[in-house]
């Protein structure tokens, strides 16, 4: 073969991988041509709907004419439709293609049976969705529970045992991967059934925060993680507020705890009102600049939450199944032990109070004791100055 007829062949490999790429973003309804349509820059999932509602399906978009295209999209998207896709576009799409042949990963497009059903009421659902887990939880009933990053040790407490209580009568935890709240309402969903999912605002290839690398690893294995931006996506600011549209759109009911005054929580609970979900708040101390956004919520309709049978009631069929064990915290010692031990069983009561306002029952349930040991415990610490009885027998610890 001639030097020619070489250089020849070699000059045209590029463009023959080109028309190749390209015929298999035109099948109508390939993944190629989906990934295509997602990631041409300026299309967006609004104008992405615009087009499918027109043409029915992503190859069908390429293939339509220029003056139809620019009457739905402008004529600066319907040239990026009609001209031959750039090497930039054509390796994202093959490096999205190769990401969803791994094991345990999936693109679900709006045409896939298993994209979520509950994403399809709202009124921005993303073209597309990276998962990286248990598809099938995306389908699952689920409560949204998100808070404060900079959440009290108090705080922390309620999103995981919450969380966990509500994953072991079978919802489904969504939430943020973020710090604070999310990561522990992520722990506790991992211990129920339930399950957990979180939606990220960054490429679902991108670690972030690094600190919750280990936990999303544990929600890889046991839950599911799930991003609408294409792989390599920063975290950059804007996305975070936007993702929050998918954290409540794929829950039933969003509970907040710990938010202040204007906080990303109170972004998604606006969300999930706008989406016809319930939204749900747990109260706090007057004093505190976390319990404000949750207090906000109150006034502006949410329900007021101090146990998860305050949720439960909201879902009757998962109210059914909340013959939950008593939650025991570390430490706590069997009835026998704590009898030949009062101070031993005071510490565990103050322990589990907290500093929130509770009833009885919550109370006995996080001690592991039944309602008459407990009783004989409170009167002491109230006769000691160390708890205060509110109406409603409620009990708040002092000091």
């Amino acid at each position: 073969m001639s030097a020619a007829t070489e250089g020849g062949a070699n000059a045209d490999a590029p463009l023959a991988a080109q028309r190749s790429h390209d015929a298999a973003c035109d099948d109508p309804g390939s993944l190629a041509a989906w990934l295509r349509l997602a990631l041409t820059e300026g299309v967006g999932a609004g104008n992405g709907r615009r087009l499918l509602a027109a043409f029915g399906l992503p190859g069908a978009v390429f293939q339509a004419p220029r003056q139809v295209l620019e009457a739905l999209a402008g004529p600066r998207l319907a040239a990026a439709l009609r001209q031959p896709s750039s090497a930039a576009l054509r390796a994202s799409v093959e490096a999205a293609l190769d990401w969803a042949r791994q094991p345990g990963h999936a693109i679900a497009t709006l045409a896939d049976t298993h994209y979520p059903q509950a994403l399809l009421t709202i009124p921005d659902p993303p073209l597309l969705l990276y998962v990286d887990g248990n598809p099938a939880l995306l389908q699952a009933e689920a409560l949204a529970v998100v808070g404060s990053r900079n959440a009290t040790a108090q705080g922390l407490a309620h999103a995981e045992r919450f969380s966990e209580e509500l994953s072991r009568a079978g919802l489904a935890i969504v939430s943020g991967l973020a710090l604070g709240i999310d990561a522990a309402a992520h722990t506790g969903g991992l211990r129920g059934p339930g399950s957990t999912v979180a939606v990220i605002g960054t490429g679902i290839d991108i670690a972030y925060p690094s600190r919750n690398r280990a936990l999303a690893q544990r929600i890889v294995e046991d839950g599911c993680i799930v991003s609408e931006y294409p792989l390599g996506m920063p975290p950059l600011a804007a996305n975070f507020p936007r993702r929050n549209r998918l954290i409540s759109g794929l829950a039933r009911a969003v509970l907040v705890i710990e938010a202040a005054a204007q906080s990303g929580s109170l972004i998604t609970a606006r969300m999930a009102a706008e989406q016809g979900r319930d939204v749900f708040a747990i109260p706090g101390s007057i004093h505190s600049p976390l319990a404000k956004g949750c207090h906000q919520l109150i006034r502006q309709g949410a329900k007021l939450v101090e146990t998860t049978q305050d949720v439960l009631e909201e879902m009757p069929r998962f109210a059914r199944r909340a013959a939950l064990p008593a939650q025991v915290f570390p430490g706590a010692a069997d009835e026998s032990e704590m009898r030949a031990d009062d101070d031993a069983a005071t510490s565990i009561v103050i322990q589990a109070m907290g500093h929130d306002p509770l009833g009885a029952d919550l109370l006995a349930s996080r001690c592991g004791l039944d309602a008459a040991r407990l009783a004989e415990l409170l009167l002491g610490l109230e006769l000691e100055g160390r708890i205060e009885v509110l109406p409603g027998a409620r009990y708040r610890r002092l000091g």
